[in-house]
């Protein structure tokens, strides 16, 4: 939503001077204006529309819009005590820190920031509850840098293991192969991940390999291995000349029965009029609900000090992840940077995206257990035993099957007299809602991106007629944001009224809040084309993932440099990787606590499965 200036006024008429550092007003202050300038608002359930543009985009102000219309989608999940919006401060140190830096049309800064804002309220009422005194609303100060925010959503590709990126030739000296499919390694196998045209005019289709692609390519007639593809284009001009032989319906019904991801390319009103949309409509951005109610509250234990200087808020929580790739293991990450105790436990059987762990497992202490061994599983019996919180990121139900699913959490939450946290996080959510037809199918970021819109969006700003993945994997960083404000919401609710809790939400619940924000104005696009470079405008439906982040990082590089700037990161040894990693800063600063990580990331399945003997690391420019 765009606020539109009065005849005679100027952003300093809000509060928005252009001094630096650049800094929002209240959002009270800004409702306020609003209200008084009768600004609309993006109604529920509508397609994005566009709003009389300010002469210059301002995502501070953007930012404290998006706030307020996150808080209204999860007021009904949310503790009144979380309200500390009023406290909220969006800041910029930099001069074109304010402006959108994506070759995008979504606000993206807006909606991450936003996220980030709640996460700092979430902190700070747990604070003011473990201190056994509550505050007026808004009192407690919290800052989100924007900039920092935006480096967020690409952390990916701004992490480095000894000064090597994903990207780098030589970055597999470094990082473990947990690649072990050749899924992720092979381009031709890589490319079974992809958006392609359809037998029928104007439609498209994006399958998706996962982690294996053996079975996705088979599904449409390829051989699952082809050493003699190694062209880019060829790849690409193969696999759809395979693809296009089916039509959407039929890729569903195979896809389907084969048990794979993949998806038709919707518009945000195709997806809308879907009865899955129907469905995700009614929800908010995450859902905390109620698992069991007879176990007693669980205080936080209060935060200790260290030479003077505030602790984590959520010192103490001991939290189990179990999740693959980026959008689960963020959660966990954000969880880590508040102080949760986090132990990802993966199997040395299941395959993973071997560098997004120099990123997402940041924080963290990790161990590898074969659950389908006994031995291992009563290890992890032991550990479940005294954990606080669950985090699944797998396919829905995977967790249940193996016994470990909200209704086995509620059994031994009674048997233990303690309640459970269970955050799930999935592709397209709606699980147990009427009408969410899709709710149990796989699913990563770029099948969110194609079925609610965001891709045909992303097309069309691009000058085509056609769907592209938008850049970066902003859905899954911004899905694993949410999940971190539901798993806090949920300690504070088995804190204050027991009982153990089940928190979800999805990649779908995110790009439907980011759609409900409306896109950016057309002269805020038009500028975005013409700042960015040519050559990302030249891509395609076809061109992948990796081929659109390589050339929009390029582009961001030239066009916000102050975002890969040393001030911007952490660095620190990690003695897994036996390496100097470099990652993003968080976002937020919350006054009386501390938020940020204690350890750069290991390898999948570096530690003892052990919650003693933690270490922490030296990070530097905190």
């Amino acid at each position: 939503m765009e606020l539109e200036t009065m005849p005679g006024q100027s952003l300093g008429g809000l509060g928005l001077q252009k001094a630096w550092p650049y800094q929002s007003p209240s959002l009270s202050t800004l409702l306020r204006w609003q209200h008084r300038n009768s600004c609309a608002a993006v109604e529920v359930g509508r397609a994005p529309r566009l709003l009389p543009a300010l002469s210059s985009y301002s995502v501070v102000a953007g930012s404290a819009q998006a706030l307020q219309s996150l808080w209204a989608a999860c007021e009904s999940q949310l503790p009144n005590d979380f309200r500390h919006v009023d406290g909220v401060v969006f800041t910029s140190t930099c001069p074109n820190g304010d402006s959108i830096h994506f070759p995008t049309p979504f606000r993206e800064q807006d909606a991450i920031a936003a996220i980030k804002a709640l996460e700092a309220c979430a902190a700070a009422g747990i604070l003011d509850l473990q201190h056994g005194h509550g505050r007026s609303v808004g009192r407690r100060k919290i800052q989100v840098d924007i900039d920092k925010a935006s480096c967020f959503l690409m952390s990916a590709y701004l992490t480095t293991v000894d000064g090597m990126g994903k990207a780098h030739p030589g970055v597999g000296s470094k990082v473990p192969d947990t690649d072990l499919n050749r899924a992720q390694s092979v381009l031709y196998r890589r490319l079974s991940a992809n958006l392609y045209r359809t037998k029928n005019r104007g439609e498209f289709y994006h399958i998706h390999g996962s982690l294996d692609a053996s079975e996705t390519l088979k599904m449409i007639g390829l051989p699952p291995h082809d050493p003699k593809m190694t062209d880019y284009r060829a790849c690409i001009n193969t696999i759809e000349s395979a693809v296009s032989k089916f039509t959407s319906q039929k890729l569903e019904e195979m896809n389907i029965r084969h048990g794979q991801a993949g998806v038709p390319v919707l518009t945000w009103s195709d997806f809308l009029n879907s009865s899955h949309g129907k469905a995700l409509s009614s929800l908010p951005p995450f859902t905390v609900n109620n698992l069991e109610t007879s176990t007693p509250r669980v205080p936080f234990s209060r935060p200790e000090m260290l030479c003077g200087g505030p602790r984590h808020v959520l010192q103490g929580i001991k939290v189990i992840e179990m999740c693959r790739v980026i959008a689960g293991p963020t959660i966990g990450r954000s969880l880590a940077a508040h102080g949760a105790t986090v132990l990802k436990v993966t199997s040395p059987c299941l395959p993973d995206v071997p560098f997004f762990q120099v990123d997402v497992n940041t924080g963290k202490h990790t161990t590898a257990l074969d659950l389908s061994i006994a031995a291992d599983r009563a290890t992890f019996d032991a550990l479940l035993a005294d954990a606080d919180v669950l985090v699944d990121g797998y396919r829905p139900g995977c967790l249940d099957r193996l016994g470990y699913g909200p209704d086995s959490l509620a059994q031994l939450a009674k048997s233990r007299g303690r309640g459970f946290v269970y955050v799930a996080e999935d592709c397209f959510g709606g699980a147990g809602i009427p009408g969410a037809e899709w709710a149990g199918r796989p699913g990563w970021q770029q099948i969110a991106d194609c079925v609610t819109g965001v891709a045909w969006a992303q097309g069309e700003f691009m000058g085509l007629a056609e769907p592209v993945v938008p850049p970066f994997p902003m859905s899954d960083y911004g899905t694993g944001a949410l999940g971190c404000v539901a798993a806090m919401t949920g300690l504070y609710r088995r804190a204050t009224k027991g009982g153990s809790w089940v928190c979800r939400t999805s990649l779908c619940q995110y790009d439907v809040f980011l759609m409900r924000l409306g896109l950016l104005p057309e002269e805020e696009q038009n500028r975005l084309r013409k700042v960015h470079d040519a050559a990302f405008f030249t891509l395609h439906h076809s061109d992948s993932v990796d081929e659109v982040g390589k050339r929009a990082l390029r582009s961001v590089k030239r066009v916000a440099p102050h975002l890969f700037s040393d001030g911007m990161m952490h660095t620190a040894r990690s003695a897994g990787f036996d390496a100097v990693l470099r990652w993003p800063q968080e976002a937020i600063k919350v006054e009386g606590v501390r938020v940020g990580h204690v350890r750069a990331a290991r390898p999948n399945g570096s530690d003892k499965p052990s919650w003693e003997g933690w270490e922490e690391d030296e990070i530097l420019n905190h």
